[in-house]
């Protein structure tokens, strides 16, 4: 059976003067490293871009979980600190990226062992991005994250007409 990649995957074209430079065509070059691979020319493979690529999908997946605890934790500061506005809107973003990352540490648990420093990175952008959309100071904000995981990913909010 073929590997479901392979199946939607264009065979990769190298161009008459040998391999697609990393540098020149990045889609490219990944077809073909993916065909060397697949073909066992592990001798033909682009070691050092390759190495690079896989770190970038490590940091990929990183970014991917802060940027979803971000977007948590400025709706929290928001509701905790601007509770005449409360909205469902900020209910319901706290719910969905909630989920988000829930899948994303279901995905990549390796992920566990950089939470806290996930939560403070997190924390440091969500307090600026909550002053601006708040029409305030970031002093007027904590300056340490309040918030424990289980806050983030656990704390009820209810949008009073929902109750």
């Amino acid at each position: 059976m073929a590997h479901p990649a392979q199946t939607h995957e264009p065979a990769p074209v190298v161009p008459a003067g040998g391999r697609t430079r990393y540098a020149d065509d990045v889609y490219t070059w990944v077809q073909e490293q993916v065909a060397l691979l697949r073909a066992g020319r592990v001798d033909a493979l682009d070691l050092d871009n390759i190495a690079e690529e896989l770190s970038d999908v490590g940091l990929s997946e990183y970014y991917q979980l802060q940027s979803a605890v971000e977007i948590i934790l400025l709706h929290m500061l928001k509701w905790d600190h601007q509770p005449e506005r409360r909205s469902r809107s900020w209910a319901l973003s706290i719910a969905e990226h909630r989920e988000r990352a829930r899948i994303r540490l279901r995905k990549s648990p390796g992920l566990k062992a950089s939470l806290d420093e996930v939560r403070l990175d997190a924390f440091r952008l969500a307090r600026l991005g909550a002053a601006r959309e708040m029409e305030r100071s970031p002093k007027t904000l904590p300056e340490e994250c309040p918030y424990t995981w289980d806050d983030i990913l656990n704390r009820p909010f209810e949008f009073e007409a929902d109750r």
